[in-house]
């Protein structure tokens, strides 16, 4: 087979972790289980997965040896175990999440380190006794290497998936369609087992991402289902996102609000997240109208693909970074 015509990543499930940030403090991260939700989740992702397989297609799964990302995978072949396709599972190491060095300080500590991470650059901050997001990218590195060898082998599974960690997931896609580091900065975290899909046509080694992905400039604070039109999946007719010139000008993967649902964690943060939103909202409109006033802003300049296309500058207001580090308090980027 060569080559697989999916790729996909997914992001674990529902964390314990992700509704209470306190369990960082006493629990090994790598030890943290999914809630209940998680484990639904993981089992929808599955049913999502079954949906875009064909039935010659088989399947190789990568998984982080995290408990969270092994649970879901657990969920997610509780529903392909049951099909035809043939599947393989691996786990491996270098789909781990940032380390956030061992067991976390006390509350008031972590905003400390949140806030400076936000003023230095997500990218480049190196947690203390952990990794930065460039350490991630290192491992990614030569995890990408070990699959491009792989894929010589012509009985290579047709669909790839790597079940992991949401910074892990950005880093991958960084790596692989070379985007510079302000791009990624850029990016927003996945949602608990959102799919991020990278689609080979048949008369190409180039791979398409069907994603828009959501970024810091993205006002929409809802929890919404990835919804897709299978059919799509086997179309041949060039690039299918428009963030890298479909000539269409349509994205298979979008998010539907009225499928929108709100998870145990969301109910309880709510309120702040609409706030810090509304707070965004004014700073855009500030940004416009006194961009000559001296507000502590970072210049983010944004590459759209290889292609030379246009180049976009974006402005964050100090208030706007407040607004980030807020919502990474509440989210612990990749988790």
């Amino acid at each position: 087979m060569g080559r697989p015509r999916l790729i996909i990543l997914i992001r674990h499930g529902e964390s314990e972790g992700n509704c209470d940030k306190s369990v960082n403090r006493h629990i090994s991260n790598h030890a943290i289980p999914l809630t209940a939700l998680g484990e639904r989740q993981a089992r929808e992702a599955g049913e999502r997965l079954k949906t875009m397989l064909r039935p010659e297609d088989s399947i190789l799964f990568y998984t982080s040896p995290y408990r969270r990302t092994r649970q879901t995978t657990d969920g997610i072949l509780s529903v392909i175990s049951k099909g035809t396709n043939d599947y393989k599972v691996r786990e491996e190491p270098r789909l781990r999440e940032q380390d956030f060095g061992n067991f976390q300080p006390e509350a008031g500590e972590m905003e400390r380190i949140w806030l400076e991470r936000a003023n230095y650059g997500h990218f480049f901050y190196r947690i203390p006794n952990g990794e930065s997001a460039a350490d991630v990218y290192d491992r990614c590195s030569g995890f990408n290497e070990t699959l491009f060898r792989q894929f010589n082998n012509d009985k290579f599974p047709s669909v790839l998936v790597l079940v992991t960690h949401g910074i892990w997931a950005r880093v991958f896609l960084m790596k692989w369609f070379r985007w510079t580091y302000e791009r990624f900065e850029t990016l927003r975290n996945l949602r608990h087992c959102e799919f991020i899909v990278m689609r080979k046509p048949e008369a190409s080694h180039k791979y398409t991402l069907l994603n828009r992905l959501r970024t810091w400039d993205d006002e929409d604070n809802t929890k919404n289902e990835l919804t897709f039109d299978i059919k799509d999946l086997d179309r041949e007719d060039g690039l299918v996102n428009p963030e890298y010139g479909d000539p269409e000008g349509e994205a298979l993967f979008t998010y539907d609000d009225s499928t929108a649902t709100k998870n145990s964690c969301d109910m309880k943060r709510a309120g702040s997240k609409v706030n810090i939103y509304e707070q965004r909202r004014e700073d855009k409109e500030a940004v416009a109208s006194v961009s000559s006033m001296n507000f502590s802003t970072a210049n983010y300049v944004s590459h759209q693909n290889d292609k030379d296309k246009e180049i976009r500058q974006m402005f964050l207001s100090a208030k706007q970074m407040q607004a980030r580090v807020q919502e990474d308090i509440q989210e612990l980027s990749g988790r």
